[in-house]
């Protein structure tokens, strides 16, 4: 072989060898980026109905490269359709799951007649004070891109019990789920408060998994609610953190959040950790229908018709992040914690299970996690200061990626569901609209 060509040669092997160390090096980033995509645009179709799965990804460098199709079965996104595939399968009640789910029991079929918004007409504001508000929301008086950052799809405000007001944007109506995010740990609060109503666990019930044979024994179900496990985590959105790993390449997220070892003595600092509520989803379902309790145990009794909560691989759901539902059965759900778990004459939780959920965990915590409760925020730290402003000290929340939040103020007996998708401005209006809002209904 002439030389000039054993060079060429020579070269494109190492080139070949480079790229691909590079692919294999960059490859969980990749597999995160068509793993996030893939989800949603499986979830998207399959739940919400929506054919613009484009519009709910967050700003990043690879999705001009993501090349995304339905499958039939659920999506499937590539990188330039060749490197990095993954695909999301749904399952009838369940949503969709990254690789398909295990076997999963039938899902039970939830009524809205236990609920009583979801048949009511459209509540448009009559007030103008209260239309205002809920003006400031959408962020009419901004310019288009700026409305358009801000990325509000739908508030809907309940006041002494009564659908007061909602508003949505267009494409969306009462009818279109949408994803909580983070505001599905609040559900599994109210979750773990019906199991505990039904006497089926205790709050200080520890030796949760098998293979924890060290100090990891003593993790109480309570330390896992109120993120204060001890278990080494990172919520950074990043190449090869926890998050990113569990949730984009982990069939099993429970498992994977408890190989996780100790980092601090459990019940001595708070950790926001959406592993933790993943890993108190698989402790409180196991041998309890796991994917469809909470559908049997909260979307049944209430009437949430539209919620979907989906599972992963193994058939745990996923409760830090992927639960859908319509703003008004968000609303609802507020409206339950309202009333501290009454629901139609029945009390649901026990007997000031919310008083206690909405009590800021009083320990070491992260930055980042002011007044984080159990599985709530609470708008009064522990010292007894106040935590935003401009609402009353008692006020307490249901917090989602992206902007999503349902308000609650017992004092003025108001719940304020805000959904959208808001993964750049600065200022989501949501706290400015609630107080608005108390001002507008007295």
């Amino acid at each position: 072989m002439p030389r000039a060509r054993t060079i060429v040669v020579a070269s494109a092997a190492a080139l070949a060898v480079a790229v691909t160390a590079a692919y294999w090096y960059e490859r969980p980033l990749l597999v995160t980026g068509t793993g996030y995509a893939a989800h949603n645009a499986c979830a998207l179709d399959a739940i919400a109905g929506r054919d613009d799965a484009a519009a709910d990804l967050p700003p990043n460098p690879l999705v001009p490269v993501l090349r995304t199709s339905l499958t039939g079965t659920g999506a499937a996104t590539t990188i330039l359709g060749l490197l990095a595939r993954q695909e999301a399968v749904e399952v009838d009640g369940y949503g969709c799951t990254l690789g398909g789910a295990a076997e999963l029991p039938a899902a039970t079929e939830v009524s809205a007649d236990p609920n009583p918004y979801t048949a009511l007409p459209l509540a448009e504001p009559t007030d103008d004070a209260v239309a205002a508000a809920l003006a400031h929301g959408f962020g009419d008086d901004l310019g288009s891109e700026q409305r358009e950052a801000l990325g509000t799809r739908g508030i809907v405000v309940l006041k002494d019990g009564e659908l007061v007001a909602e508003r949505y944007a267009d494409g969306f109506d009462r009818s279109t789920p949408q994803l909580g995010w983070s505001m599905t740990k609040s559900v599994t609060n109210l979750l773990v408060g019906r199991l505990v109503q039904e006497g089926e666990i205790d709050l200080d019930d520890d030796h949760l998994r098998p293979e924890w044979t060290d100090e990891r024994s003593s993790i109480t179900i309570r330390q896992l609610m109120q993120m204060t496990s001890g278990l080494a985590w990172d919520e950074t959105y990043d190449l090869g953190t926890p998050i990113t790993t569990m949730l984009y390449r982990e069939g099993d997220m429970a498992s994977y959040v408890a190989s996780q070892q100790l980092a601090h003595e459990p019940g001595e600092h708070l950790q926001y950790s959406s592993g933790s509520t993943t890993l108190l989803c698989a402790v409180v379902t196991a041998g309890r229908g796991l994917a469809d309790a909470p559908r049997s145990q909260v979307f049944a009794p209430l009437g949430l018709s539209s919620a979907v909560l989906e599972a992963d691989a193994a058939g745990t759901p996923v409760c830090s992040s992927y639960m859908w539902a319509t703003p008004r059965d968000w609303a609802t759900l507020g409206q339950f914690a309202l009333q501290d778990g009454e629901w139609n004459g029945e009390q649901l939780l026990p007997t000031g299970w919310m008083a206690e959920s909405t009590t800021a965990v009083d320990t070491s915590v992260e930055a980042g996690s002011d007044g984080y409760a159990s599985g709530w925020w609470s708008n009064t730290r522990p010292d007894g200061s106040v935590v935003e402003e401009e609402l009353p000290a008692d006020a307490y929340f249901a917090e989602g990626h992206d902007g999503q939040w349902v308000v609650v103020v017992p004092s003025e007996q108001l719940v304020v569901a805000r959904l959208g998708f808001t993964p750049e401005a600065d200022d989501n209006r949501v706290l400015s609209m609630a107080a608005a809002l108390i001002d507008a209904l007295g």
